[in-house]
């Protein structure tokens, strides 16, 4: 089975993901839909073949002695994809990203003006939330390559895998990736601290030591951009914590008032105006105000907090919903079922 005559379908359909699991022909989603593709039934034997074909060396080690392996793979001529390996019901199974090759810039994102705003922060935490294909990864690459096309400055990306290649305008990239670079996150920013950095992408903060670092480093002097698979302001600031033993909450609540600057939160919606899709984006940022009831262990707040900001820029995941839906661009049953608050944002759609 040609697996990369099966991208070239996904591409022509514009599809965001392929998904290949023996006995099945391979799915593709698009534009949310999955979407059976005009192809035989892949085989174990053709599954694990695909995947030896695509794999490095140490992805596919990885991969036999894990049962799960993250990778990248590129196409000639036709772009590149994030792929996950996995063992399912004994037999393989194949997860694949399509990554646009170039970056889109931030205006074309149909992001929040706000967003722009914070690629001018000398130094602090910029976390962008959401859950699996929410556009986090584009996000970030648009809010770097602004600043690669603003700033004299150095940047370090560590990923898992490396999804968009930068390359360096005004300012230096280096870009890593997780296995191929570096054997993890915490160890990679650790040693990235040393490498004379001013900012830095985290892909992930999945763990304790690197949000330990992470925040580290932003406290001193680095700017630090990073995502958690949270879904609003108020969980991304509770799951932080979280992470740290009882003992050490109060320190890491003061820590982390003092270097959070903003949390973006989205999720994405299949538009009903023209082809492709479009974000709901909530958007904290840290006044003073936020600051102390992050401080304060009083998170409960940071909803009012958000609606009562609006003209800072901050907004609701409900209210980003509802511009979306009385600009005709998603569908109302969508906007509910994502909505925060189900039943009030259906009694504001039917105002």
């Amino acid at each position: 089975m040609d697996i990369d005559q099966i991208l070239r379908t996904a591409a022509q359909h514009d599809a965001s993901d392929i998904h290949i699991v023996a006995g099945h022909p391979p799915v593709m989603r698009v534009h949310t839909v999955m979407t059976p593709m005009d192809a035989p039934v892949v085989t174990p034997e053709a599954a694990l073949n695909i995947v030896r074909h695509m794999a490095s060396k140490e992805a596919l080690a990885n991969f036999e002695k894990t049962k799960d392996s993250d990778f990248s793979y590129a196409v000639q001529g036709l772009g590149r994809y994030r792929v996950n390996a996995h063992m399912q019901r004994g037999v393989v199974g194949i997860a694949m990203r399509a990554v646009k090759s170039k970056v889109p810039p931030l205006a074309k994102l149909s992001m929040p003006e706000v967003i722009g705003r914070l690629t001018y922060l000398p130094r602090g935490l910029v976390l962008v939330t959401g859950e699996t294909g929410s556009g986090k990864s584009t996000t970030l690459a648009a809010m770097i390559q602004a600043m690669n096309e603003r700033y004299q400055k150095h940047i370090i990306t560590l990923e898992d895998p490396t999804e968009y290649i930068f390359e360096s305008h005004h300012s230096l990239i280096e870009q890593r990736e997780l296995g191929q670079d570096m054997p993890s996150f915490a160890s990679a920013l650790k040693h990235a601290l040393r490498q004379d950095p001013d900012i830095i992408l985290v892909g992930e903060m999945r763990d304790l030591d690197t949000t330990a670092l992470a925040m580290t480093a932003a406290e001193t002097g680095h700017l630090v951009l990073s995502t958690l698979h949270t879904v609003n302001a108020s969980q991304t600031v509770e799951r932080i914590i979280d992470m740290y033993p009882s003992g050490q909450q109060n320190q890491i609540r003061a820590m982390l008032a003092n270097t959070l600057q903003a949390v973006v939160s989205q999720t994405l919606f299949k538009r009903v105006d023209q082809p492709g899709m479009v974000p709901a984006v909530e958007v904290l940022l840290c006044t003073p105000a936020v600051r102390n009831i992050i401080r304060e262990a009083r998170t409960f707040e940071i909803a009012n907090v958000i609606e009562t900001n609006r003209a800072l820029g901050m907004r609701s995941l409900d209210a980003s919903i509802a511009e979306l839906y009385f600009n005709g661009m998603i569908d109302r049953d969508d906007a509910i079922a994502s909505a925060a608050y189900p039943e009030k944002l259906e009694r504001q759609l039917a105002a």
